[in-house]
């Protein structure tokens, strides 16, 4: 028994492990962050600018009879399609989708730029890469200016 423990020990202390739940806690609470900014500053915004339309509460009854809402048309006994409900899901998931661009967007001009790699010398004759100070080429044995 004691191996055993000893080998989940082993397993859980790797680095790719604590790595993986510290990535997993971060997610978790990086997608609380942009649920909210969705929900609590976009999604009033954008009824602001659609002039109150509640997506989620549009549907049409099967019946095809007009109801006040789903509720009502549910305890009516009668089926919803909530196409609704698809488009406010859609418009939250284009919004967290352009929130998360964002901040990798953001992020990325934190990042050190890597210099750009010079392109590497290439022979006359054959065309194998060779060093930049050689005088012969090491593929082909040709002279090289």
């Amino acid at each position: 028994m004691k191996k055993f423990f000893e080998e989940f020990k082993t397993f859980a202390m790797r680095g790719n492990v604590l790595d993986m739940a510290i990535g997993v806690v971060i997610g978790s609470a990086f997608g609380a962050i942009t649920t909210s900014l969705v929900n609590d500053i976009f999604m009033p915004l954008l009824g602001l600018l659609t002039g109150g339309i509640n997506f989620g509460g549009l549907f049409l009854a099967l019946d095809l009879k007009s109801y006040p809402s789903i509720q009502a048309a549910n305890d009516a006994g009668v089926g919803t399609l909530n196409f609704g409900n698809f488009i406010q899901i859609v418009i939250n998931f284009i919004l967290i989708a352009f929130c998360m661009f964002l901040v990798v967007k953001a992020m990325n001009k934190f990042k050190k730029a890597e210099p750009p790699k010079k392109a590497p010398r290439l022979c006359p004759y054959c065309k194998s890469e060779i060093a930049d100070d050689a005088t012969r080429c090491p593929h082909c044995t040709s002279e090289l200016k």
